[in-house]
Parts: structure tokens; sequence; C-alpha cells
């Protein structure tokens, strides 16, 4: 998983989001992450990779790997079919957003 690859596919928070989120805010904790866009406050896919985020940028001994995004995409299809997690209204579960065809009153 690059950078600029989406960790959170609900909200569309990048990997390098988050790593400037826990660089700038300093979190407790990974849950805290949430205050990043909403990451983890989806379909709850990506909550242990945020958790690998939070303690690779708070403990540089760790070394965790992350699966390739293909990878990454279609583990979350499955979470969500096997009714772990439900994607938000906004986001298929595929990740794409409709939100280009909302409109504001």
């Amino acid at each position: 998983m690059n950078l600029d690859d989406e960790i959170c596919l609900c909200f569309h928070v990048t990997k390098r989001k988050v790593i400037n989120f826990v660089r700038v805010e300093k979190p407790r904790r990974a849950s805290q992450l949430a205050g990043c866009f909403g990451a983890g406050t989806g379909c709850g896919w990506c909550r242990p990779f945020l958790e690998k985020v939070f303690r690779q940028s708070t403990d540089s001994t760790t070394d965790e790997s992350f699966p390739s995004v293909e990878e990454y995409s279609q583990l979350r299809q499955q979470h969500i079919r096997s009714g772990k997690g439900k994607a938000p209204d906004q986001a298929d579960s595929d990740g794409s957003s409709h939100a280009e065809n909302d409109t504001l009153d």
C-alpha cells in the first residue's frame, strides 16, 4: 500500500492523511484516528489497518506490512458481504462515492 492509496474506503482517507494526522495531532489512542475525516467510522474494515499505522507512527521499530490495494479492496468486500460491517450510505461497498449526484438545498 502506497501513501496515496485509500486506507478508509468508505470516506476516501489515504494512508498519507492518516500518517500526517498522527504526526500533527499526536493522538494517544488509535481510536482517535476517527478525527481524521471519519476514518474507521464506516464499515469498520480499516480499523485494524489504522491501528497498524498508529503503531508504526508511534513505534519506529514496528514494521508491519499491508496488503496490495487490490487485495485490500477484495478483503473489504468479503468483510461487508459476510455481514461484519456496512458501508455508509454515501459510498457503495466497492468504495465509490455518489456525492457528485447529491445536491444541496
